[in-house]
């Protein structure tokens, strides 16, 4: 039976640092709350003249060159991003210009942090459907763009960054067993940007009461996290007979370390089963799981065989997860 396997991966983030002691010097805040709070320490930021599109080239050819691959055997291109380089076209047509992939159809997903989680699930669908055979998956963001920098709820969580996967056929034992996609629209409005689009339209009101930048409730939304994380790992290995103990490595969505904390203490998983960077990169929302998991590759914390599990939970509300055996 085919399946579809990650063949490569390949992630990208800016080279400016902000740390928190610099955001110290922009609003009232400290580190210390700052990493009491979320975990972060630092996170990367794009210049002005880094787009979106640009930050998904850079790890799309990372992962392209990794495997000898070349941009005109790419059957599609998928990017999950709520931070687009515009409105329309698809950031992902932009990609597929700047990288050559003259033969790849392209299409953006906006599902927030779990982008990459639902685009891993449409691409493992087409791929055993047989349509596609080499997909590039990407997740971008380029958030700092969208952050009132006012705002100490919201400023100190964001960084930019980007990850990439290609996805191919396979008939061996290892790669996607399942994925799993959940959302609630009743909790629309605990993560969202509420100006730009048809219910908002960008005028003189929206810019002066900052409806362009990203609004959150922190407090509801941790909690919400917290449980339906732990039951969507549990529903996922329940799925496939496998319990936590079996996992090789937990890949999570980096939003927030007390989330990621709580979650593995409740599923009884140990810190050493668990990839964590949000200190160096915070929150880069559909970029998050596949930085991370091109970061596990790349320091051999991921080896032939280990069953490992992606997953997140983003605006929308959104959660997703994907069980891989490697």
């Amino acid at each position: 039976m085919i399946k579809t396997k990650i063949t490569s991966t390949g992630s990208y983030l800016p080279e400016k640092r902000l740390t928190n002691i610099d955001i110290e010097k922009i609003i009232d805040t400290s580190d210390a709350w700052i990493t009491e709070r979320t975990g972060i320490k630092e996170r990367r930021i794009a210049n002005e003249s880094e787009t979106t599109s640009e930050l998904a080239y850079c790890a799309a050819k990372r992962a392209l060159e990794k495997k000898n691959i070349n941009s005109c055997e790419l059957d599609l291109i998928i990017v999950a991003t709520v931070s687009g380089d515009m409105p329309f076209p698809a950031t992902a047509c932009i990609l597929q210009d700047k990288l050559g992939a003259k033969k790849a159809a392209a299409f953006d997903i906006s599902a927030a942090c779990c982008g990459f989680l639902y685009g891993m699930s449409i691409a493992d669908s087409f791929i055993k459907t047989g349509l596609y055979k080499k997909i590039l998956l990407v997740g971008v963001e380029v958030l700092s763009k969208f952050i009132d920098w006012n705002d100490r709820s919201t400023c100190i969580l964001f960084g930019d960054g980007a990850g990439a996967a290609i996805l191919e056929p396979t008939n061996s034992d290892s790669g996607i067993i399942s994925t799993h996609l959940y959302s609630d629209g009743s909790l629309w409005d605990l993560i969202h940007i509420p100006g730009g689009g048809a219910l908002h339209p960008t005028s003189k009101y929206t810019l002066e009461n900052k409806l362009h930048y990203i609004k959150m409730r922190g407090n509801e939304t941790y909690k919400v996290a917290v449980k339906i994380l732990e039951s969507l790992v549990i529903d996922t290995l329940k799925a496939n007979n496998l319990n936590p103990s079996d996992l090789s490595l937990l890949i999570p969505h980096q939003a927030n370390l007390r989330i990621i904390l709580s979650t593995a203490k409740r599923l009884g998983i140990g810190l050493e089963k668990i990839l964590i960077n949000i200190d160096k990169y915070g929150n880069t929302s559909a970029a998050s799981i596949p930085i991370a998991l091109d970061e596990a590759i790349d320091s051999g914390r991921i080896k032939k065989g280990d069953y490992v599990l992606l997953e997140a939970i983003g605006a929308g509300l959104t959660w997703a997860s994907a069980l891989i055996r490697w």
